[in-house]
Parts: structure tokens; sequence; C-alpha cells
């Protein structure tokens, strides 16, 4: 009897390993997929919600968060909080020594970030008054090159038409003068922009509206040549997707279509320009995006990263980056944002997994 109960008992046990070993292994064995040539590394850990990045000229990694820390990572690997308890710090820059961080309602600063002693980074409030909604509330920055500070006002819902301009909206501050105006409108959630490294003309990545189904609307790439233009919402969605509720209402009929229709519901957040020389020729000059991923979809989507090339005569989409989504449902990280560094290579923050990437070429 005792040898019965002993042969039933290793049963148990091995019908357990093959049960819950595929979960372990989906969940541990991440292996990223990447064009030939191109390798990858996990290149810091404990950033938690990991979200926008920024470098500075000596290769210090700047990383906003959705969870109250901003962090700086030296290029030795020495990861420090440098600032927390703030409200979703998620938009960070790096411009001529100081360090901007957005927050819900306003943006701060630490000046000459680089040289100020661990423990003692104060915060300076540089803009304050925007709105305080958490929905949509979280706000990616970025200092253009005439020099003023880019910041986005989500729509604070899926979709809706705000009395409040800044809503739905790009603002540019003067950081001289201290002012600010709506350079681009009907902008339902960007969370990454970027100008082209020659015509100096902005580009960005906008979120398309949930419940209208699996397959539409698109999420978007748009090309914002001059401030005033109308990017469509709440009225349309991509490129001629009209809405149900708001296209009636609408008081202009002149949106300025996207440049790139993306599939729907990847959530394409952060963006940037190759501006590096490590990889190859066909990348130089396009676009890398990070998609977050689905969240409400009946089949997941996105969990990747993105390329799109501007050499031809239409924009050109196809992945560069996947593995975060391992069959249908197994979630190993959702990239937030992606930084070029300084020798070239691809920063891809991970919020999902609390940790920066770092992907390479070596030919």
């Amino acid at each position: 009897m005792y040898v019965n109960k002993m042969k039933r008992s290793i049963w148990f046990i091995l019908l357990a390993v093959i049960l819950v070993f595929p979960v372990f292994s989906q969940q541990n064995g991440l292996s990223l997929s990447l064009p030939p040539g191109f390798k990858w590394e996990i290149y810091a850990e404990g950033i938690t919600s990991a979200r926008g990045m920024a470098v500075a000229p000596d290769g210090t990694l700047f990383t906003g968060s959705k969870k109250g820390n901003v962090y700086r990572i030296d290029p030795s690997g020495k990861v420090e909080v440098i600032a927390d308890n703030l409200s979703m710090p998620v938009g960070v820059e790096y411009f001529e020594g100081d360090l901007y961080i957005s927050e819900i309602s306003k943006i701060q600063r630490i000046k000459k970030v680089l040289s100020a002693e661990s423990e003692k980074y104060p915060l300076e409030t540089i803009i304050e008054g925007l709105p305080r909604d958490r929905w949509h509330g979280w706000k990616f920055i970025k200092i253009g090159p005439d020099r003023k500070l880019y910041v986005p006002v989500g729509a604070p819902c899926n979709v809706c038409l705000k009395n409040n301009p800044q809503y739905a909206s790009i603002l540019s501050f003067d950081l001289t003068a201290g002012d600010y105006e709506i350079f681009a409108h009907g902008v339902r959630n960007t969370v990454g922009f970027d100008w082209h490294p020659q015509s100096e003309e902005l580009y960005f990545t906008d979120n398309g509206r949930d419940n209208m189904g699996d397959n539409i609307p698109p999420d978007e790439l748009n090309y914002a040549p001059r401030k005033g233009l109308h990017f469509g919402f709440p009225f349309l969605h991509g490129k001629d997707i009209e809405d149900p509720k708001y296209w009636g209402q609408r008081d202009r009929d002149d949106f300025n279509p996207p440049l790139a229709e993306l599939p729907a519901h990847v959530a394409a957040l952060g963006m940037r320009f190759y501006t590096g020389t490590m990889f190859p020729k066909e990348y130089q000059g396009g676009i890398f995006i990070a998609e977050h991923g689905s969240w409400n979809r009946s089949e997941k989507i996105g969990y990747r990263i993105s390329f799109i090339s501007l050499a031809g005569e239409n924009p050109e989409y196809k992945i560069f980056a996947a593995g975060w989504l391992q069959g249908k449902d197994y979630v190993l990280g959702r990239p937030a944002d992606v930084e070029i560094g300084v020798d070239g290579s691809l920063f891809v923050s991970d919020d999902y997994g609390s940790r920066i990437f770092r992907i390479w070429y070596e030919g």
C-alpha cells in the first residue's frame, strides 16, 4: 500500500510539472525576434513602470515612470532615483544641462542635473495650471528645434468634446517668455513625438478611440509641418472613419489626415527618428515606434517595436522587434518608449517589466 501511495504521489508530481512547466518557460524565457545582425540585452532593471526616456551627451539615461519616480542610469549601469512621490512623471527631457520632468498638471525642472549631488536634486516648477484629469493625463514632453517645450494634453475620456481648448491638443511653451500656444488640435492622446532631422517638422503618434471593434479605428502616425492643423478627434478617426456621435457636431471639414494608419489598438506610444550611424543605411532617417499593446481587444496585438521607412513615395511599415507577447496571451513586456543612445543603439523602456532594453547592430 505504501508503494502504491508513493507511485501515485510521483505521478501527481510529474503531472504538476508537465502542466506548470509551459507557463514557467513562457514567463521566464523571453526571446526577442530581431532582423539579422541585431542583438539585445536587458540594460537596466528595477525601473518601476519605466516610461519616457532622454539621453545626455555623456550617455546618461534618464527615465520617467507612472509610479512617481524619475531615474538616472549612468553609463556604468548604476541606477539612481533622483525624484520621487511625483504625480505620474512619465515624460523627461534633457536640454542644455537641465532635466525637464512632466507631472499631470505641471512641469518641473532639475537644473544642471549631471553635476547635482546624490540625493540633492532640487525641483523647480516652471509650468503649472494644466488640467488635472488622470485619464490620459500623463504627458510625454520634448523640446523642439525652436527651443520650445512641447506638452500634450490628452482627451480626458475615450471620446468626448470639451470646451477647454487645451484638451486633445499639443501645446508649445516659450521657456523664455513663459507663454504658450496650441500647436496642434484634434489629437486624442499622443505619447510620442519627434522632429524630422532635416526638415525639423513635427511627427507624432496618436492612439485611436476604443469601443468600435477589434479592427477600427487605426492608431496614427501624424505629420504637422506647421501649427494650427486639426487632426480630427473627436469627429474623424484615421483617414475616413466618421465618429458615430460627434461627426455631425463638427464645425469644420479641413482635418489633416494621418501620414500612416497603424494597426488598430497597438497603442503606439514613444517614437524617434533614427539619427545614429550604427544601424544599416535602410534605418537612417526612419521612425521607430513603441507599440505598447492592446488592453481590451479580443486577440492581443502590439507589444513590439515597429519601424516606418520614409524613403519611398509612401511610408513603409514593418515589425522590427517582437517577443514581448508570446502566443496569444503571454505578456512578458510592454514597450513604452524608444530612445537613441549616443553610440547609435536603441533603448526600449518596458513599463510592464520595469526595465530598459538595449538593441544594437553587430553586422
